[in-house]
């Protein structure tokens, strides 16, 4: 949930872009395992499916597609929401990709991987074994690397700490992850500080990456290395 909204309603990729990326990253593990080609795979679904995404709704920014963030007036969301509908559009939109999206999962995973980078492939996952993570749920997040399959949004490791922070926070029988969660908050205002308040993924790299060797070369070479130690340690 605190993905909705483009992160915490900021407004950035759908939420449906990131739980689709993490749907295909678990069926990566469960086809490939952990290591390299299963990352890698992850990766190139995510990015098959942030353009599949585009395709039906021409945006896959939250804030493009509803006008609203978090910033907005209550009137505006009431407005939004109510007056003209906008969670029955929600809701048609993701009955609309979900099976879309499921089917380029499927044919994208089955493509036999040639060119597969070694360790690490994803920030993302390096984050998530930075955090001492399942191998399961560094697969998961590989897929959100570079700002969600490289597309250059908002940075896929902040996306990757809030989805994991949820993952370890020690829920209530009823009780569900909500937008003021304090180690989602405390991790944002982390990472903001060491990004230099950007959140966009090709503005705090300066260029968006080519492809998935590119985007690990990046990360051999220490890139982002400031960002991934912070929020890491958000959760030491």
């Amino acid at each position: 949930m605190p993905l909705a909204g483009g992160i915490m309603q900021h407004g950035y990729q759908c939420g449906m872009i990131w739980g689709a990326a993490l749907a295909a990253g678990a069926e990566a593990y469960r086809l490939s395992g952990s290591g390299p080609q299963a990352e890698t795979k992850a990766v190139i679904s995510s990015q098959k499916l942030v353009e599949k995404f585009k395709d039906l709704n021409k945006h896959m920014n939250c804030l493009e597609i509803t006008d609203i963030d978090k910033t907005s007036s209550a009137l505006k969301m009431v407005t939004f929401f109510l007056l003209k509908g906008g969670t029955i559009g929600c809701f048609r939109m993701a009955a609309k990709f979900a099976p879309e999206a499921y089917k380029e999962i499927e044919s994208t995973l089955a493509e036999e991987v040639i060119d597969v980078p070694q360790q690490p492939v994803s920030c993302a996952a390096l984050l998530a074994k930075k955090m001492g993570l399942s191998d399961e749920h560094q697969v998961m997040a590989a897929g959100l690397a570079g700002g969600i399959g490289l597309s250059g949004g908002a940075c896929g490791a902040l996306g990757a700490a809030i989805w994991l922070r949820g993952m370890l926070k020690d829920l209530k029988p009823g009780e569900k992850l909500d937008f003021n969660n304090p180690a989602a908050l405390e991790a944002m205002e982390k990472f903001l500080a060491v990004s230099n308040y950007e959140f966009e993924c090709s503005n705090i790299v300066g260029r968006k990456f080519e492809n998935v060797q590119d985007h690990s070369e990046f990360i051999k070479g220490g890139g982002c290395s400031d960002i991934l130690d912070e929020l890491s340690s958000a959760f030491a």
